[in-house]
């Protein structure tokens, strides 16, 4: 998901590690729910929590959750509530409930497993682009609220296009061509919005554009388009504006260097020498960003 940095923000590199190391991950307590906070990026312990690779600032934040289904929370509360039926000789009721429930999640806590996310975070600070790698929405707003906890000052909009992806979407499939550097690839997602809400996918199959401009004439927009850039990288737009299955095509990494850290910058090097101009054209296909209105 791809974001523009507001103008304020520490100014050194030292106050920014500094400002991560002390917001640094700790693993949850055993009634902690979540823990939230940043980890070393070249996944090497005590290295620095901020990467600086080719002038690209790298990030990585570790969300770890303890996993307490809903139905076994309740399940621990009408027993408790079962008990204090046997001795009082009333049920409880909805406040001792809610209480109950509370009791019995920081009963059962330290027993959950926990799940741990890592979520990478990309910052171009010369044009103050920020890309997060998230697999949903909701996770990416925990990266943005963390990041601007830790980064005191620091804000991030979405980018404002001229034209919204769903209808620069449905010019390149009416036309049946992408703009200038893209191709349209063979997946490809229309849905109506009234009615049923039919929906129509394509996937890895050839577009027949006449059969799409029937869907377009019906009502139908695009909300998924699968693209190539430049033969190098592919990727799905979203009507949202967000890159989903981001992929570099062959070649993109060869030659590069297979060791250690070498490996690590060589990677990065590459994925943001390749992201950068593709994202310069991808919002130049968009008609160019708008500022948002106050």
């Amino acid at each position: 998901m791809v974001y523009r940095l507001g103008p304020e923000g520490p100014a050194t590199m030292a106050q920014i590690q500094e400002a991560l190391e002390r917001d640094r991950f700790v693993e949850c307590g055993a009634t902690q729910p979540l823990s939230v906070g940043w980890i070393e990026p070249r996944g090497v312990a005590h290295a620095p929590l901020l990467e600086i690779v080719g002038g690209q600032w790298l990030m990585t934040l570790q969300i770890e959750q303890r996993l307490l289904p809903g139905a076994v929370v309740r399940r621990r509360a009408d027993e408790l509530a079962q008990k204090i039926e046997q001795s009082t000789g009333r049920k409880p009721g909805k406040r001792q409930m809610r209480e109950l429930k509370d009791q019995a999640t920081l009963d059962l806590l330290p027993q959950a497993f926990t799940k741990r996310v890592a979520v990478n975070l990309w910052i171009e600070p010369t044009q103050r682009l920020l890309i997060v790698d998230a697999g949903s929405p909701s996770r990416a707003d925990v990266a943005l609220t963390q990041l601007g906890k830790t980064l005191s000052g620091v804000s991030a909009h979405g980018l404002n296009t001229a034209l919204s992806p769903t209808v620069a979407m449905t010019e390149w499939l009416a036309e049946g061509e992408a703009p200038h550097g893209f191709s349209i690839d063979r997946d490809c997602e229309l849905k109506a919005f009234e009615g049923e809400k039919p929906t129509v996918r394509y996937a890895r199959h050839t577009l027949d554009f006449d059969e799409i401009r029937g869907h377009l004439k019906s009502g139908k927009q695009p909300t998924r388009l699968a693209l190539t850039w430049n033969g190098r990288v592919s990727f799905t737009l979203t009507d949202a504006l967000q890159i989903k299955k981001l992929a570099f095509l062959d070649g993109v990494f060869e030659g590069r260097a297979d060791d250690g850290d070498e490996s690590f910058d060589a990677d990065a090097a590459i994925a943001t020498g390749e992201l950068a101009p593709m994202l310069a054209d991808l919002i130049e296909a968009l008609g160019g960003e708008e500022p948002i209105a106050a």
